[in-house]
């Protein structure tokens, strides 16, 4: 029977390579060479073993990122345990739901989660043990610390299959209950050869910090799978990434590639407090997912910081990015080609392949795609049909095999009987003088006919008046006459979800 363990390609392999002293990842607080991570892995797989925890269980992380989060995750797959990454910014109900539908056997926990997880504890009947990575454990709470320090660190890596399930990430439940998504154990080094490596062009001098999170499926490629499948070094920031806190990062960390999101980068380029910040001054590269990423953001950004932005889209059922911009290949307001080793189709309707420059919802073919949805047989039967993952956007390809992004499927709508995508108007409207952020919806006017309505975010120190008019004339110029928006309302902030994205959903309902 074929064996393969991820611990041990991603962790065990470099310190085999000579990489024991070498750092794997820095938070503010405390750094971990390659050598300790081992061990520390080591040590937690005997913690979970000596809990009672067997292998296939279930363990949940509800972890800001420091070098505990790696030990953690890393120390579960050497056991063949499956960790399951909770999303830090939940509500109570929503990490009750997850930890009974897990059934999660223990629960690791920040302290500064622990006063939104402990109403949750109660609802979760298959948990045994909660352990605090930190101080302020109560009552019957274990300590990370002292259960590692006590712990043997002798254990060998578990011999799971390749197609055995390594860990869970929940998608975002914009559409419904938040679904466990399965991934197995070959998919984390794929997603690090296929882009980390070969599109990233990743290395082992190398220093990354990634804005996105650990718990986020584009996060733990960033910071996790591509350094680590190359030896590189991992700046963890367990805090929210402000520009401040990102510029502080890249001053003082220097990294030589940032992973951001599109709302981010935005945010540093218009934050009055840094007009004249540079970042790091050995940043080669950024990378963005996500979003797509506005042409004139990309463009700004590397006239600003002398580096490019790849561009790509991933998700978290196929684990990480499948179509992005190369770094020798890079047009803005693109979301590139179908990076190597994944195979893209547009459908229409009914499923026929639609022509170059004719929308279609965006269909990817690959080997790290998950293997479903836990207990949801009916979404994993719509998503994932046998070779090919259904992704839920739509796309147009042109002749050159380049994709463009238009907006989700149930984004999109018609205006005239010509389909509008809301994401081509925001597009236009961001690159007003004015205007930071936008979301444009559709929304029924007085004969019930939709037509697109935008929500926008003034750049500081931008004025609202007279701005309908002038908006409207930017949208028409720039897209076309029928695109424009008809009513135009300017608010403080749009709603997100925890990984930036703007819930259209949302504002949709407010429409």
């Amino acid at each position: 029977m074929p064996r393969y363990n991820a611990c041990e390609d991603l962790l065990d392999r470099n310190v085999a390579a000579g990489r024991s002293d070498k750092l794997a990842f820095v938070d503010p607080q405390r750094s971990i060479s390659y050598g300790q991570l081992a061990t520390d892995s080591r040590k937690f797989a005997n913690v979970l073993k000596d809990l009672g925890v067997r292998r296939e269980q279930r363990i949940a992380l509800a972890m800001l990122d420091t070098v505990d989060w790696p030990v953690a995750f890393l120390g579960a797959i050497r056991a063949g345990i499956v960790p399951v990454c909770l999303n830090t910014l939940l509500t109570s109900d929503q990490y009750a739901y997850m930890l009974a539908d897990s059934r999660a056997a223990v629960l690791l926990v920040s302290p500064a989660l622990l006063p939104v997880l402990r109403p949750a504890l109660a609802k979760a009947p298959d948990l045994a043990h909660v352990v605090v990575v930190g101080p302020g454990a109560e009552g019957k709470e274990l300590e990370f610390a002292n259960l590692l320090a006590k712990a043997s660190d002798e254990f060998a890596p578990v011999d799971t299959h390749p197609d055995e399930t390594a860990f869970w990430l929940y998608s975002s439940g914009s559409t419904g209950a938040p679904k466990g998504t399965k991934h197995v154990h070959t998919s984390l080094m794929d997603t690090a050869r296929l882009f980390g490596q070969a599109v990233v062009g990743m290395r082992e001098d190398d220093v990354v910090h990634s804005a996105a999170k650990l718990f986020f499926a584009y996060g733990l490629g960033n910071s996790l799978s591509f350094p680590m499948s190359v030896g590189a070094t991992t700046i963890l920031n367990p805090d929210r990434p402000t520009p401040a806190v990102v510029f502080d990062i890249l001053e003082k960390k220097q990294p030589t590639i940032f992973c951001g999101v599109p709302t981010l980068f935005a945010s540093m380029l218009h934050d009055p407090a840094h007009e004249t910040h540079k970042g790091s001054p050995r940043l080669r590269l950024s990378t963005s997912a996500g979003e797509a990423l506005p042409e004139h953001i990309g463009s700004s950004w590397k006239t600003r910081f002398g580096s490019d932005i790849v561009d790509g889209v991933g998700s978290t059922e196929m684990l990480h990015i499948f179509l992005s911009n190369t770094p020798d290949d890079i047009v803005y307001g693109t979301s590139g080609k179908p990076v190597p080793g994944y195979d893209a189709r547009l459908v229409d309707e009914n499923g026929a392949e639609v022509a170059d420059g004719d929308v279609g919802e965006l269909y990817i073919r690959g080997a790290t795609a998950a293997e479903g949805y836990w207990n949801q047989r009916e979404k994993s039967r719509a998503t994932f049909q046998g070779e090919w993952t259904r992704t839920g956007d739509k796309y147009t390809r042109d002749a050159d095999g380049r994709y463009t992004y238009c907006g989700r499927a149930d984004d999109m709508f018609k205006v005239s009987g010509i389909w509008v995508s809301p994401f081509e108007v925001e597009g236009a409207l961001a690159s007003h003088p004015a205007i930071l952020e936008c979301a444009v919806v559709p929304h029924a006017d007085e004969e019930g006919l939709l037509k697109p309505k935008a929500f926008v975010v003034l750049k500081p120190g931008a004025s609202a008046d007279d701005l309908g008019a002038s908006l409207k004339d930017h949208v028409k110029s720039s897209v076309g006459a029928w695109k424009y928006p008809r009513w135009i309302e300017v608010r403080e902030s749009l709603p997100k979800t925890a990984t930036g994205k703007i819930q259209r959903f949302k504002l949709r309902d407010e429409a």
